[in-house]
C-alpha cells in the first residue's frame, strides 16, 4: 500500500515541477502542519526548499529537511515504498546546503557541508540517482575551487 502522505507530497512537487511555485508553497505549508513522521517532515522541507524565492529560506527549509533526516531509519524509506535508503538521503542534503551558501556567499560554509555531502556518497547507489548527486557534486566541488 502507498505512503498516502508521500502521494500528498508528490502531488505539491507536481505543481512546482509545473512552474506553479505558488500553489506548491501552499500545499506545502498544509502539509508541514499535519506531517509527524521524520520522511514526510524531510520530503516536504526538501522540496519546500526548492519553490522558495528567498535564497535564506530555502536555506532554512534545506536544513530543516537535514534536521528531520536524522530521525529517518531505512524502514521508514522502506514503508514509504522507497528503494533507497535512508543513508543515500544524506549526501544529496548536504549538496543542497552547501548550494545555498555557496548563493549566499559562504563559502567556508559551502565547503563545509560539501565535505559532508563526499563523505557519505558511500551510500549512494550505483544507479542514475548515485550518479546525478555525485556529478552535482563534482561541479560544486569545481565552483568552489576545492578538489572533490
Amino acid at each position: 500500500m502507498a505512503d498516502p502522505m508521500m502521494s500528498r507530497i508528490g502531488a505539491a512537487m507536481e505543481l512546482s515541477h509545473r512552474g506553479e511555485r505558488e500553489e506548491a508553497r501552499e500545499a506545502f505549508t498544509q502539509l508541514w502542519q499535519y506531517a509527524a513522521a521524520a520522511l514526510h517532515r524531510c520530503a516536504i522541507a526538501h522540496a519546500m526548499a526548492d519553490v522558495q524565492d528567498d535564497p535564506r529560506e530555502e536555506l532554512a527549509w534545506d536544513l530543516r529537511a537535514l534536521d528531520a533526516v536524522a530521525d529517518v531509519t531505512d524502514e521508514d524509506v522502506g514503508a514509504a515504498g522507497m528503494t533507497s535508503t535512508a543513508g543515500a538521503m544524506r549526501p544529496l542534503l548536504h549538496l543542497n546546503l552547501s548550494e545555498d551558501y555557496r548563493k549566499l556567499g559562504e563559502r567556508a560554509a559551502a565547503r563545509r557541508h560539501l565535505e559532508l555531502a563526499l563523505a557519505a556518497c558511500d551510500a549512494l547507489p550505483d544507479d542514475g540517482y548515485g550518479r546525478m548527486i555525485r556529478g552535482g557534486l563534482e561541479r560544486l566541488a569545481e565552483q568552489l575551487g576545492t578538489v572533490g
